[in-house]
């Protein structure tokens, strides 16, 4: 019963968020739409910023537990913005919001295990120091991180599947090519 009223207030509160911002929602709203009292949800979260945390902490938990293996940043990144495709408002309104910190970790959390998991994927067999393949992870993690940034900022207004490709093409490749990694690779 519990984990059944947590899911509806969950919903209800991603429904409310697509059609208004964070700051204009209240617990209130959320008690009278689910139909429960206002200890019903206090007994599930402290506030509503708890609230926000453990949806996006379930998301990344989704995301991390599902290791997938990635062949390139677009496919990568689109799986990881899964959670932007379906709430495209409520994302945008949590990153508008007092509480963008919790955003922010959500999103450096999925930059990194997308890093994680396609470095791993086109470096697999590649003989890397430790280090090394860590500095790779967390470069893509970074220019990744900094995309979705730019791309929030403008209010999603354009296909962020591209830039990811040509990311890709203008940093990654040559990075790799420099530290003589294309030819590693070309060797598997």
């Amino acid at each position: 019963m519990a984990s059944l009223m947590k899911k509806e207030i969950k919903r209800v509160f991603l429904e409310l968020l697509e059609q208004r911002p964070f700051h204009q929602i209240t617990v209130k709203d959320i008690v009278a739409a689910c139909g429960i009292n206002r200890n019903s949800f206090y007994y599930h979260y402290a506030d509503l910023p708890a609230l926000v945390e453990e949806i996006i902490d379930e998301e990344i938990g989704r995301f991390v537990r599902e290791e997938k293996t990635f062949s390139s940043l677009e496919e990568s990144m689109t799986e990881a913005l899964t959670f932007f495709r379906e709430h495209r408002r409520a994302a945008y309104h949590v990153y508008n919001s007092i509480n963008r910190d919790i955003f922010d970790r959500y999103l450096m959390k999925n930059c990194e295990s997308v890093g994680v998991g396609y470095v791993n994927s086109i470096l697999g067999g590649v003989d890397l120091a430790r280090e090394d393949r860590q500095a790779i992870i967390h470069f893509t993690a970074y220019v990744l991180y900094g995309a979705v940034t730019r791309w929030l900022e403008s209010g999603m207004t354009y296909d962020i599947r591209e830039d990811f490709r040509r990311i890709f093409q203008l940093m990654v490749e040559p990075a790799m090519q420099q530290q003589g990694l294309s030819a590693k690779l070309q060797e598997q």
